[in-house]
């Protein structure tokens, strides 16, 4: 297994934060760079694997360590991500988030199983330095896991931005890689399954 192949865990503190909409910019606009891009989706999620699958121009796969042995997840991911030449991976639900109090089968677990770095989405909507001491607790409760930098989502105002980037930066050490804006007319359809696969959106 080689353990310099370039890949990215995005992760959220929860679900509905707008991590699958970032992922699939973040996949998109390496394609358009020309970089061959391998998506991978943490869990069982047949959803979000089509709309990266569609973002990245290749099959999404998915990786789930509850419905396969750890080593089996990891050949896996090495097997395919040698087919490209950046992976990303998303996660589901909060980076901690697993089947019990401990985290098991977490997003976070996945990370230090692949040994991947990882970036944290943080909706920032009605929220300025709170999201600091937010950051903070995901970096101090298991400094394993490789916490990278932060987008911001759903952001109000530059001055909202400001203030976010500041007490982030300065409290937590870790850079804002971007911050998007609110964009109340830039949604995608869900439902109780979560969002609309690709073929039933209304392009």
């Amino acid at each position: 297994m080689s353990w310099t192949l370039p890949r990215l865990v995005m992760a959220a503190l929860r679900g509905g934060a707008g991590k699958t909409t970032l992922s699939l910019g973040v996949a998109a606009a390496w394609r358009k760079q020309g970089r061959n891009v391998v998506p991978f989706k943490k869990g069982p999620d047949y959803i979000d694997a089509a709309w990266l699958s569609l973002a990245a121009g290749r099959p999404c796969h998915n990786l789930d360590t509850f419905l396969q042995e750890r080593d089996r997840v990891r050949v896996s991911f090495f097997q395919n991500a040698l087919e490209g030449e950046i992976s990303l991976i998303e996660g589901n639900r909060g980076l901690y988030d697993g089947a019990d109090a401990q985290g098991s089968h977490s997003t976070a677990e996945l990370a230090k199983l692949l040994r991947a770095p990882v970036v944290l989405v943080i909706d920032a909507e009605k929220i300025t330095r709170t999201a600091a001491a937010l950051v903070l607790g995901c970096q101090k409760l298991d400094p394993e896991v490789d916490l990278r930098g932060v987008i911001l989502n759903r952001v109000a105002r530059l001055r909202q931005e400001e203030i976010l980037r500041n007490a982030i930066e300065t409290s937590c050490r870790l850079p804002i890689l971007g911050a998007m804006p609110r964009m109340e007319d830039f949604l995608f359809p869900e439902r109780h399954l979560g969002l609309l696969p690709p073929q039933e959106h209304a392009w």
